[in-house]
């Protein structure tokens, strides 16, 4: 009995230890980071966000799409070691939450970090790629109708947990989706306020105006 009590501590402190290195990756602000390199701050020009349609803007597609994996990165590796590592299904979901909420409000950046969607997407081509696969369709989609990529995020993320739940039905993996839809919905709230006065920035009227 004793053994098995010292077993199960060891393994309650290596998940709280995977958990809280996972949020400390969560954390690293990657496109603050590419952007500093640049000579520019993110937070301070464009949307002032940290995430990769930001840096896009700011600093060109290709450092744009380099954050967008790195941040993805930040969501799938930690659940990845955690899983090699042999942690049961429910702690590696809780890495992915931790790395998640990592990226939404950092350590290293006063707990003012990105909208968290590059992140989600790491976690979930962890957990279902054909889930991803869905919801990027109903993103670009989204994008290319309405020109709003907000709009796309905002679908994606909605839409996320409804096709989780018809894959897997109801467990860790289903409440997780529900947990980062609303957390990326929640830090979404001033787009959806520009949306809703037809005041968000469309890459159409971009390129319309450029023309």
């Amino acid at each position: 009995m004793a053994v098995t009590s010292s077993s199960a501590a060891d393994n309650n402190q290596l998940d709280a230890i995977a958990i809280i290195i996972s949020y400390l990756v969560g954390s690293v602000p990657f496109g603050l980071l590419l952007g500093k390199a640049a000579g520019i701050d993110v937070r301070r020009d464009g949307s002032g966000n940290i995430g990769a349609t930001n840096v896009s803007r700011l600093l060109g597609k290709k450092v744009g799409a380099l954050t967008l994996l790195l941040d993805a990165a930040k969501g799938l590796l930690p659940m990845a070691a955690a899983e090699a590592m042999g942690l049961d299904p429910k702690s590696v979901m809780f890495c992915g939450a931790a790395a998640f909420l990592g990226h939404l409000f950092p350590l290293y950046l006063g707990f003012r970090g990105g909208k968290g969607v590059a992140t989600a997407l790491g976690i979930f081509l962890f957990l279902s790629p054909l889930a991803v696969l869905i919801c990027v369709a109903a993103f670009v989609a989204a994008v290319f109708l309405s020109g709003y990529v907000s709009l796309g995020s905002l679908l994606a993320a909605g839409l996320m947990p409804a096709v989780i739940f018809l894959q897997q039905g109801a467990g860790p993996c289903l409440y997780l989706a529900v947990f980062i839809s609303l957390g990326i919905w929640i830090k979404h709230r001033s787009n959806i306020v520009r949306l809703l006065h037809h005041e968000e920035k469309s890459w159409k009227k971009k390129k319309e105006s450029a023309a």
